[in-house]
């Protein structure tokens, strides 16, 4: 092993592999998970905490692996990055990565053997990321679905529940996925806009390198666009109350912010900003959908988007997200 490389295990390391984590984005994963959490009727709060930290963890776990297959494209964008900077190697990011992941499904799957099928699914779709990513039409969707069941799995803690549920709650409840999935596609189709150069360079077809920047912005406009109408049918079908309602608006408006200054650019150095506003305002949908089925939550909510946003502030690089 050469000297430059930490061993596994070693402080050098685990600074790496949080850094390569991306701390700032556990939230995403832990907001998705949280909105299928709520919609269990009467939760046991030990359930919920053992559920929601593997769920919370999911997204940094799967963020290091899909790096692990796209060290080409950042070298270019991020040279940043203990990968790229060769501090840690692919085998030890793949092997922590994938043995912490196995321990989230096993986690989850304790709680409901259901979500089993799913998290390996969701491990499985994590693992073929960058071939959907290198086309054009892939890259977004692929990448949302696997989010998306972040709900689901949540939802499933409850192992009365069973995914076919017909009625208002059902219906309710895939609005709910639906938001997180295409809030979530927005955040993709954005953060593309950052690495245009870098894609092009290493050969990745995505949206904005295959049709330029105006129809990736407006692809970007649709996306949002689903995901403000699908959280407010949430809210409107269960019954917003004022925390969730201020959450929603704040979510609505950040995303506008977001689609406005994409359009007004055409400079990769200045997407950092729109793209950081839009995963604020998928995080503030998915606390706006749980404070609207469990108000009684929303003390712990309002700390767990100020935490967020602290965590964001301290990221390594600031014109990544």
């Amino acid at each position: 092993m050469p000297a430059s490389v930490f061993p596994v295990w070693s402080p050098g390391f685990i600074r790496a592999y949080v850094v390569t984590m991306r701390p700032y984005l556990l939230f995403v994963s832990g907001a998705a998970g949280l909105v299928g959490l709520s919609f269990i009727p009467d939760p046991a709060v030990g359930r919920v905490i053992l559920a929601f930290v593997p769920l919370l963890v999911s997204y940094g776990l799967g963020q290091a692996l899909t790096d692990c297959f796209q060290i080409d494209t950042d070298s270019v964008s991020a040279p940043y990055r203990p990968l790229v900077r060769g501090v840690v190697t692919r085998r030890q990011v793949l092997t922590v990565s994938l043995v912490g992941l196995t321990a989230v499904v096993l986690v989850l799957a304790y709680l409901n053997p259901t979500i089993l099928v799913l998290g390996f699914a969701a491990v499985a779709g994590l693992l073929t990321y960058t071939y959907f990513k290198r086309t054009w039409w892939g890259g977004p969707p692929w990448n949302a679905w696997i989010v998306a069941i972040l709900p689901i799995m949540g939802r499933l803690v409850d192992r009365q529940y069973r995914l076919a549920l017909p009625g208002e709650e059902g219906a309710t409840f895939i609005f709910a996925v639906l938001a997180v999935f295409f809030g979530y596609m927005n955040f993709v189709v954005m953060g593309y806009f950052k690495d245009i150069s870098a894609d092009r360079e290493t050969g990745y077809r995505t949206f904005p390198v295959v049709f330029g920047w105006r129809p990736a912005a407006v692809y970007g406009d649709v996306t949002a666009a689903a995901a403000a109408v699908f959280a407010g049918l949430v809210l409107a079908l269960v019954g917003a109350n004022v925390w969730s309602f201020i959450m929603y608006l704040a979510g609505v408006a950040l995303h506008a912010h977001a689609q406005i200054a994409m359009h007004r650019t055409r400079d990769e150095r200045e997407t950092g900003g729109p793209i950081a506003s839009g995963v604020r305002a998928l995080v503030l949908y998915c606390l706006a959908m749980v404070a609207t089925s469990k108000p009684e939550w929303t003390p712990f909510l309002l700390a767990f988007y100020a935490l967020f946003e602290l965590v964001l502030r301290m990221r390594p690089e600031r014109g990544q997200v």
